[in-house]
């Protein structure tokens, strides 16, 4: 039974509960035990709520479909009423700061009947695709501890890769899943802007880019999850078209004959990428192939234009000035952007140097980007987009945090994702491939917004053609 309980997913897990095989505190016990167990070596869990699963798993629980099953919701979107909330920053740690109420996403895990049993680390802000915030130290892979598990939901992947708990709470503003489970070999999906409430905060931070959703193990625990945290809140800014059936029932559907165009390597020019993640995306045409599928050499034009990064530059520095204004807010003190980490002290001073007329001008930019984006899709007549990840393996710790080169690095890096969030279309990592070293090695799946219902049967397709599940990292519980 400990076996079941570590690598079963939410599904199996919930399913264990239902037929009375295990309880709920069975459940926070055993998720409480792995996270004692393995967090030493990662630090991916950074605020223990142990006392408080317990009593949830011992009091009535909403009989929804995840009854009984932990889950850790990252230091970022997901509030939580009483709890620590500090978005990886040093200041609201030193407050000792606890949200005043539940977020929507944290309402909806709730009544789907998940147990919240801690949050998890991320890098301050969720500015960048590593995991190391100075107020709580660095995350480490548990395929390689010297090396990053990525970011920003870098705490949650190595949390669910070393079988602490099955689903963690994720957030996807420029790639902050699919990063992740790149460097984790996990499943991440991001699903369409508006899929899931940002309430009750703005819909529209990062111009509507951020999403939620959580780093899982297999395709089905993303859908089901995502069947019930998807939906609108009144007052939400976005809204995707509603599906046609629950997404879980997508998972082991035919996917048809698909079309789809196949990128290996960054279109920007000037940037080349590792030979490893283009090789993940040319085995992976390969799969798809031998499944009947039409691959082609192909990916949207506007992915060439060198013009997207500095516009999406301006959107996340004026973001970070308003959430430094924020805080202040919250804390009832000035807080000065030396108290961020260089990269979002700059960030912090890009936005407040940005003009009102520059930052409509950016947005306005993106607004036309995206309609072109998205025409491979409406107008060339592809039904996917297939692409690496990242350009590069998982880097070592320290590399991308480095306050002088760590930027530079980034964008060499982030070459694939952010340009998904901008257009709001819906995308997917899976771990297809690992490197020679023995470091996973992702390959993203990108549909028409609103076509989760595609991703998920190619997905689920995927993963029964080439199966990831058994194969666990040096470090598990």
């Amino acid at each position: 039974m400990d076996d079941q309980l570590t690598w079963n997913d939410a599904t199996a897990q919930a399913v264990l509960v239902r037929e009375g095989a295990v309880s709920p505190l069975e459940l926070v016990e055993a998720a409480i035990e792995r996270i004692d167990r393995c967090n030493p070596a990662l630090n991916a869990v950074i605020h223990r709520r142990f006392a408080g699963a317990r009593a949830d798993a011992a009091g009535e629980l909403p009989d929804g479909p995840f009854r009984g099953v932990p889950i850790l919701l990252k230091d970022l979107s997901a509030t939580h009423a009483g709890e620590p909330y500090c978005e990886g920053t040093a200041f609201a740690r030193a407050a000792g700061y606890r949200a005043e109420r539940d977020s929507h996403v944290v309402q909806r895990f709730k009544s789907a009947g998940f147990i919240v049993v801690g949050r998890t680390n991320t890098p301050e802000l969720g500015t960048t695709i590593t995991t190391e915030p100075r107020a709580f130290g660095a995350t480490r892979n548990p395929w390689n501890t010297e090396h990053s598990a990525g970011g920003s939901s870098g705490g949650a992947a190595a949390a669910v890769a070393s079988g602490m708990v099955p689903v963690a709470h994720g957030t996807d503003g420029g790639g902050s899943i699919r990063v992740p489970a790149s460097c984790c070999a996990l499943f991440g999906l991001k699903p369409s802007r508006g899929r899931v409430s940002r309430g009750p905060a703005p819909g529209e931070a990062w111009f509507g880019c951020s999403v939620d959703h959580v780093e899982a193990r297999t395709v089905r625990d993303s859908a089901a999850v995502l069947d019930q945290i998807a939906g609108y809140f009144p007052g939400d800014t976005f809204v995707a078209p509603t599906p046609a059936r629950p997404y879980a029932q997508e998972v082991g559907a035919n996917p048809g004959r698909l079309r789809i165009g196949l990128l290996e390597k960054p279109a920007q020019s000037g940037s080349n990428g590792d030979p490893e993640c283009a090789r993940a995306v040319r085995l992976a045409g390969r799969l798809l192939e031998s499944l009947g599928h039409r691959v082609e050499i192909a990916h949207p034009a506007s992915l060439e234009e060198p013009e997207f990064q500095r516009h999406f530059l301006i959107v996340v520095a004026t973001a970070v000035a308003a959430s430094l204004a924020h805080w202040s807010e919250l804390l009832g003190r000035e807080i000065p952007p030396e108290e961020f980490e260089p990269a979002n002290a700059l960030f912090t001073q890009l936005g407040r140097s940005t003009s009102a007329p520059d930052y409509l001008e950016s947005l306005l930019w993106l607004e036309g980007y995206r309609r072109r984006t998205v025409g491979f899709w409406s107008e060339q007549g592809f039904d996917l987009l297939c692409t690496p990840v990242l350009a590069l393996p998982p880097a070592r710790l320290g590399e991308l945090s480095d306050p002088v080169e760590g930027q530079r690095r980034v964008l060499e890096t982030l070459q694939f994702t952010s340009q998904f969030n901008v257009s709001g279309q819906p995308a997917a990592s899976l771990p297809l491939h690992w490197a020679p070293g023995g470091l996973p090695i992702g390959v993203q799946f990108v549909a028409d917004y609103g076509r989760e219902d595609l991703l998920f049967r190619i997905c689920g397709q995927l993963e029964e053609a080439s199966p990831w599940v058994g194969r666990l990292p040096p470090v598990h519980a």
